[in-house]
């Protein structure tokens, strides 16, 4: 039987905490930022967390579950 791959673009932009909790990189910091605001784009240097809805979604895709 041949081993289940994990998804390569979620291995890429998915990291799982020691406590479970499954961050990610926020969007809208690459280019551009002129125009946006200080306080908007230090608000996008935290991590982001995978909500509840998603997180089964996520986890099948690291292959976690």
């Amino acid at each position: 039987m041949p081993k289940v791959k994990t998804n390569s673009s979620a291995k890429k932009r998915f990291k799982v905490t020691g406590t479970g909790e499954i961050t990610f990189q926020k969007a809208f910091k690459r280019h551009i930022l002129t125009k946006k605001s200080t306080k908007r784009k230090r608000a996008l240097r935290q991590k982001g967390l995978v909500g509840a809805p998603n997180k089964d979604f996520v986890m099948r895709l690291l292959r976690l579950k």
